[in-house]
């Protein structure tokens, strides 16, 4: 079997949102979860500056298959830590953020190209990445607009191409904590969510590594681009 190549997929229905949103709702979720990280844009990189993701980043490209220079999407980049470590590794780095401090601080940091869209209005390029790093950011789209976001990330993924994700895990649940949105899910309702809209599992695990799992709130998974962008038993979007 080539690298390019993956076992046939079985695609799963899409689970049901955990709420019906109306689009006046998820206009407040949007607008309440990017004014807060506007707000807090400078103390949210003196705080996470020196985090260590280093298992993160690894565990995307180690699944990218094309040869190098790797093309890679920073979804959700922040203030650009991650896109400095993607260019200092060599990859085409593009960096994406709704929050306009966020993405000023992510070029002046990176010296990447910074795209500024919200995630619940993305416009992407068609099959231009080898890979999609998504570390902590799309826990903010609600469960029903889920699948729609995946899809447009599908699309803009080269074939072959790898989705990494991490999201703080729950028992599916989503709820406002304080002023962001989040969802927070089992792994059965992600896997669920990514495998009926064309993904194929790679690997997961949980963080920070070495503690007992109820000690490890992130949920991390990779993903490869193995079907068509389709969604069996779709849920309502307000969006669409």
């Amino acid at each position: 079997m080539s690298p390019l190549q993956t076992s046939p997929i079985q695609m799963s229905p899409l689970p049901e949102p955990l709420c019906e949103l109306s689009p006046a709702e998820l206009a407040k979720i949007s607008a309440s979860t990017l004014a807060h990280y506007q707000r807090s844009a400078e103390s949210f990189w003196q705080g996470t500056r020196d985090h260590d993701v280093s298992q993160n980043v690894a565990a995307l490209l180690r699944h990218i298959s094309s040869a190098p220079p790797h093309s890679v999407l920073d979804l959700g980049c922040g203030p650009g830590r991650d896109l400095g470590t993607f260019r200092g590794l060599g990859c085409e780095a593009v960096g994406l953020d709704g929050a306009e401090g966020f993405v000023r601080m992510a070029r002046e940091h990176s010296g990447c190209e910074v795209w500024q869209q919200d995630l619940l209005a993305l416009a992407l390029p068609a099959a231009r990445f080898d890979g999609v790093f998504a570390n902590a950011v799309l826990f903010h789209v609600p469960s029903q607009e889920l699948a729609r976001v995946l899809v447009q990330l599908h699309g803009t993924l080269k074939p072959g191409g790898v989705l990494f994700c991490s999201n703080p895990h729950g028992p599916d649940i989503e709820r406002w904590n304080g002023q962001r949105y989040g969802s927070y899910l089992t792994l059965s309702r992600w896997r669920g969510y990514l495998e009926s809209v064309g993904f194929s599992e790679l690997e997961h695990y949980y963080r920070p590594a070495g503690l007992p799992r109820a000690e490890q709130p992130w949920l991390a998974s990779v993903w490869r681009r193995s079907g068509a962008p389709e969604v069996r038993s779709a849920g309502r979007s307000a969006l669409t």
